[in-house]
């Protein structure tokens, strides 16, 4: 009657290792979801010359935490509606805009 129960770790299946991927955020006039451009470099077919293309993710940011420019570390993830199949796991890098933000309101609380 007591039969070892297999551990929980035997029972689960393994996930696979997820994809990131680092980019800039375009857009960030959505709630909760942000446009996120990826860049890579591939050789042209024939010539081999460096070439920059794109490639435009829509990732889920629960928090809304990240702004334009912020350059964010994000993860693929099961699909979270018709576009959203990224999350941002991190910023990385303010933006320029805040940035700029930040120092504006310490230019001004050094004047009073």
């Amino acid at each position: 009657m007591s039969q070892a129960s297999p551990s929980p770790s035997q029972s689960l299946p393994t996930r696979g290792r997820r994809k990131t991927e680092i980019g800039v955020v375009a857009s960030d006039k959505m709630s909760k979801t942000r446009r996120v451009i990826v860049e890579r470099l591939v050789p042209h077919p024939k010539y081999s010359k460096m070439m920059r293309r794109r490639t435009i993710c829509h990732a889920h940011d629960e928090a809304n935490a990240s702004h334009v420019g912020d350059l964010v570390e994000i993860m693929e993830t099961r699909p979270l509606s018709k576009l959203k199949r990224w999350r941002i796991v991190r910023i990385v890098r303010l933006g320029a805009q805040q940035a700029l933000a930040g120092e504006d309101q310490a230019a001004v609380g050094s004047r009073q």
